[in-house]
């Protein structure tokens, strides 16, 4: 069977199937459980439509218990047995992780890239749109800033490690260095402390496109009323940007930064292509990474830890997009 027809077999059965369900159940629920008929039809009635509600959901209810709900829970019982699944250790994987040093530094490098990352990319976004929207080859500016999105994390990683090389030849880097003197070439992805930062650059430069596009349709869409007031009343172009187009587009600059900050926080490929989480940039993804294929207790427990940092933004972020929609 061709993938088209597979395909086009997939959306008859899906769709047909959700206009069955709805169909069928709609129908026992109205002629079966309670009919519009007998001593009290008004009653049937009412407890008819406080239940088809639930109806609707019911699907996507059960879907997120089956691919959500069930997962988190069974992974986080796997987490309390020992490495081949077949010992009760309770928390015997959560404190070896507090015990390890290097769980401490992945936990480490992890809140630096949740600090630098989101708020280097908006900013860096925020700006970029202010400026290519006042310039008349802005479209084609955009385009090159946006261009990285469209590279995978692994090719970003390697376009970078080109950058990074430690050979005035290759890398652009050393290369400036030489040019100003320098005798000795330097790998900056083995520099402690600091290589985290060289390898936050590669996200950074990937997410900038994005927070670019978004927020500047955000600024597009302010009122042309309250720029041209201000201008009136004497603000100049950094007041009207900070404190007239910044505050009106902030609900949107909130879901940039958590949108960036949910994917700093399960980013992977970049550490493990450029240093496999050496020279101290271990970060929890790649630790997990580690024990995969040989503790699984260890490798669920660490994915949980990295579930339960994600939690809290996730909730904020619903909040705060429910704060919007008021």
């Amino acid at each position: 069977m061709s993938p088209l027809v597979q395909g086009l077999v997939t959306i008859l059965i899906g769709v047909g199937g959700c206009v069955g369900y709805f169909y069928l159940s709609n129908l026992v629920l109205d002629r079966v459980i309670f009919p519009a008929r007998g001593p009290d039809p008004g009653r049937n009635i009412s407890r008819a439509n406080a239940v088809r509600p639930w109806l609707f959901l019911f699907p996507a209810m059960a879907a997120l218990g089956l691919y959500l709900v069930y997962p988190v829970v069974g992974s986080f019982w796997r987490s309390l047995f020992d490495r081949d699944g077949d010992e009760f250790i309770g928390a015997g994987n959560y404190a070896s992780l507090a015990a390890d040093d290097t769980f401490r530094t992945a936990v480490f490098n992890n809140l630096l890239w949740v600090l630098v990352v989101p708020a280097a990319a908006t900013f860096i976004g925020l700006v970029s749109a202010q400026l290519t929207d006042r310039l008349r080859w802005g479209n084609l500016a955009k385009s090159m800033i946006f261009m990285p999105m469209a590279i995978s994390f692994v090719g970003a990683s390697l376009i970078w490690k080109f950058v990074y090389a430690n050979e005035a030849d290759i890398g652009l880097i050393n290369a400036i260095r030489a040019a100003l003197g320098a005798d000795n070439p330097v790998d900056v992805l083995q520099i402690p402390f600091w290589n985290n930062f060289f390898l936050m650059m590669v996200l950074i430069w990937i997410q900038t496109g994005f927070a670019m596009v978004i927020l500047s349709a955000a600024l597009r869409g302010i009122p042309e009323e309250t720029v041209e007031a201000a201008i009136i009343d004497g603000a100049n172009p950094f007041q009207i940007f900070f404190r007239i187009k910044v505050p009106q587009i902030m609900g949107t600059i909130v879901v940039v930064w958590t949108t960036i900050t949910i994917l700093v926080l399960k980013v992977f490929d970049i550490v493990y292509t450029m240093t496999g989480g050496n020279f101290g940039t271990q970060i929890l993804p790649s630790y997990m990474m580690g024990y995969m294929f040989r503790d699984d207790g260890r490798a669920t427990a660490v994915a949980f830890v990295i579930m339960v940092l994600v939690l809290p933004v996730m909730v904020w972020n619903i909040r705060q997009a429910r704060k919007e929609l008021r």
